[in-house]
């Protein structure tokens, strides 16, 4: 079993409910991944993924080894037939064979370029790994999806709606770098998966990829799209259409207490203050983005334990 996308959800109330089971007895499979070894790579910078899956890791009782790949190992090459007398030193093929010797399971990390749409979609440093290893593979975010993060938000949005079926907005905002589509895209297809009302709000020229907000409602309205919301996600990302540009930065997008309303306030985080979503905002009790991060531990637990049991 490999954790790659949302896709690889098959009920999400289910993954929601055992999440919770896990939160309310962090260690009560701490025998199950005795004597196993969680390989963690990370190609780009990481907080709450590397600390939140080393945690998961250590609460199922694996021994988590952590490596910056992109500093500290040899160049990769990803290319089939490359003439290797470049800066890299090291072909996929015996990298991921040689770390499945040592691992049970090897989860990645490894952004886009913004640059090379097709090179993104193809993932290659992701579907490389699930090519060449042996053991089972989990995305830690990807050039075009972070399932940890979007099983998270699913989870969060259980605990803390008041309603059966609340109405959650998925809301652009500006920022000064262009930042991948990968948060916004998991986060949609987890909503998808879940019974709320869910519309997305952001910009001309800013529509996520069409193939994965499929019949979503898109507003270019934010006010409108945040009329009755009871959660507003809030998320930069580049275009998509101009692919990996900055075509606005209007700071009116930013998210204020006075167009939050009675919302609760999501995101994944990092994020930059009085940019992306002003003080007010953050420091209030409408923010939830504390309990979403401490949320990535189970979320990563939960997906290790499967995959565990998957193993037995």
């Amino acid at each position: 079993m490999n954790y790659i996308s949302i896709q690889d959800i098959d009920d999400i109330n289910a993954w929601i409910e055992a999440a919770k089971a896990i939160k309310s007895n962090p260690l009560g499979d701490v025998e199950l991944g005795k004597h196993k070894t969680l390989g963690l790579l990370f190609f780009n910078s990481s907080l709450r993924t590397r600390l939140s899956t080393q945690k998961a890791a250590l609460n199922l009782g694996m021994n988590p080894i952590v490596m910056n790949v992109s500093g500290d190992a040899w160049g990769i090459e990803f290319g089939d037939g490359t003439v290797m007398n470049g800066n890299t030193a090291e072909h996929i093929k015996e990298a991921a064979a040689v770390v499945s010797q040592y691992c049970d399971i090897i989860a990645v990390r490894a952004f886009p370029t913004l640059t090379d749409k097709a090179k993104d979609e193809s993932e290659q440093v992701l579907n490389a790994f699930a090519k060449y290893a042996s053991v089972p593979i989990v995305n830690m975010e990807s050039a075009t999806g972070h399932p940890l993060q979007g099983l998270t938000d699913a989870l969060t949005i259980s605990e803390y709606t008041t309603k059966p079926r609340p109405k959650v907005v998925l809301s652009w905002a500006p920022h000064v770098k262009a930042l991948p589509h990968a948060v916004g895209n998991s986060f949609v297809e987890a909503m998808q998966k879940m019974d709320v009302e869910f519309v997305i709000a952001n910009p001309e020229g800013y529509n996520l990829n069409p193939e994965i907000t499929k019949d979503t409602p898109i507003y270019h309205n934010q006010a409108e799209a945040f009329i009755g919301a009871d959660f507003v996600y809030t998320k930069n990302w580049s275009s998509y259409e101009d692919y990996g540009q900055i075509k606005n930065t209007d700071p009116n997008w930013m998210i204020t207490n006075e167009k939050l309303g009675h919302a609760k306030f999501m995101h994944c985080l990092p994020v930059r203050r009085n940019v992306v979503v002003e003080d007010a905002v953050l420091d209030s009790d409408a923010s939830l983005v504390i309990q979403q991060a401490n949320n990535r531990t189970y979320a990563a637990q939960l997906v290790l334990k499967k995959i565990l049991e998957d193993l037995q």
